[in-house]
């Protein structure tokens, strides 16, 4: 932060977030750290029912697995990259192109963002959430497909502690957990 200048800029009702002028595009940003979950909600309460494709959301969220210089973008609960938080549900922010900083994961659970749907009924570009767990436990992914007719597994997008942005086989919300189905309300 030594080189950076800084700026207010207004988000609403008068709060400021301060920002970086200039920074990378490919670079984890840590100015938009001071944003409360609760301004977050209402920064992107604006746009939470502005349609989208499922294509679209698979396609952004494809786009972080590379966007870091080649790499995927890495966690962070603190960081920012291209204004989302770079944890998993900024990261699904980011994928339904809800507003930045983007919404936290239990807000995603909520009739605002999403409706519960069962894990048999999963499309492309819904969501699997663990919305009940601590502020370290919660997570979201973004379901693509089931890996086979038996619906034990599936593919899905996350952005995840210790890696970063991922494409993998995952199970969450099969058999016993606090994970549950959600279908984005903006298709």
């Amino acid at each position: 932060m030594n080189r950076l200048t800084r700026t207010l800029l207004p988000i609403t009702m008068g709060a400021a977030l301060l920002v970086p002028l200039t920074h990378s595009a490919t670079a984890v940003e840590t100015g938009a750290r001071s944003v409360s979950p609760a301004a977050a909600g209402k920064k992107v309460a604006g746009d939470v029912h502005a349609k989208v494709s499922r294509d679209s959301v698979i396609q952004r969220a494809k786009t972080w697995l590379t966007a870091n210089n080649g790499s995927q973008v890495p966690y962070s609960q603190t960081a920012t990259f291209g204004g989302y938080r770079a944890d998993c549900s900024g990261y699904v922010s980011m994928a339904l192109q809800y507003g930045k900083p983007g919404a936290n994961t239990v807000m995603l659970a909520t009739s605002d963002f999403t409706t519960p749907i069962n894990m048999s009924q999963l499309t492309k570009g819904d969501l699997i959430i663990d919305a009940a767990g601590s502020s370290t436990t919660r997570h979201v992914v973004i379901f693509e497909k089931w890996t086979s007719s038996a619906r034990t597994s599936y593919k899905a997008y996350e952005q995840r502690g210790g890696h970063g942005t991922d494409y993998r086989t995952l199970s969450y919300g099969i058999g016993a957990d606090e994970y549950d189905a959600y279908r984005p309300n903006k298709y």
